[in-house]
């Protein structure tokens, strides 16, 4: 059964999209077969996967509002090899629509349903805020990825990021799981980082991933090319953090699975 992971932080800047985009692309590089939700009404996702998002027939509004079948608002050429259902400024109206609707917190989840089987990874882009779509996005999923940069107030954010994630689990998803936390635009040379990465670890142990995403230079560009790092640089540090964390992500559902079996 296909996977469906949520990448959520409300803090904006900390490489939400960028994780969502080349986590994705790296993925399909195993052969998976994965789909991209973009959720946020920038529509970089979209953009950052070669698609316009002014040019697209379909987007998450026909999905959620409209009640479009998933397999026609899908987008199946990608430069990252991977489907898509596309975001742009519609999606913003689908926000304040959502509110007037019956059973709106799993208009996503429902939607999915007919697709879920045939992917094995789903992963949703979420907005940097916690508002409907959030909401849709954490009652659709089995998990939630969690990036964020090394810096002053980032403990005390993820500690209240957490205890939002568990509130809104307990209301709309009680299977929700923290898939993990990622640690992105990492420089080692920094001092503070390095303090809050041990920090993070102390906290939060085994669900900080053990690949750090690096402060990198190819991966600020290749968006603005239409496409993930791997596809723009792939010797670069970032496609090969990303390349690197998606094997890590594999490896812990072989375990959880292993674990599942045993038990």
């Amino acid at each position: 059964m296909g996977k469906v992971i949520a990448i959520a932080n409300q803090k904006g800047g900390v490489g939400k999209t960028t994780t969502a985009v080349n986590v994705a692309a790296s993925m399909a590089a195993t052969r998976r077969k994965v789909l991209l939700i973009d959720l946020d009404p920038q529509g970089n996702a979209t953009m950052g996967s070669g698609v316009d998002k002014f040019e697209v027939d379909s987007t998450c509004y026909e999905l959620l509002i409209e009640e479009k079948p998933v397999d026609e608002v899908i987008v199946k050429e990608t430069s990252g090899k991977y489907h898509l259902i596309a975001a742009n400024g519609d999606v913003t109206a689908a926000e304040i629509k959502l509110m007037e609707l019956f059973a709106r917190e799993v208009r996503l989840r429902n939607a999915l349903k007919p697709v879920r089987d045939y992917y094995d990874y789903i992963f949703i882009d979420c907005p940097p805020s916690l508002n409907q779509l959030t909401v849709n996005a954490m009652a659709a999923a089995d998990s939630v990825l969690v990036p964020m940069q090394c810096e002053y107030y980032a403990l005390e954010g993820l500690t209240a990021l957490m205890d939002t994630i568990r509130k809104l689990a307990s209301v709309v998803n009680p299977d929700l799981k923290i898939e993990g936390v990622l640690r992105t635009m990492y420089d080692p040379r920094n001092r503070l980082a390095n303090d809050v990465s041990e920090q993070l670890k102390r906290h939060f142990g085994e669900q900080v991933y053990r690949t750090v995403i690096p402060r990198n230079v190819r991966l600020a560009e290749a968006p603005s090319f239409g496409a993930p790092a791997m596809y723009y640089e792939k010797s670069s540090a970032g496609a090969k953090a990303y390349l690197a964390l998606a094997g890590e992500i594999l490896r812990r559902r072989d375990r959880e699975s292993t674990v599942a079996k045993a038990g």
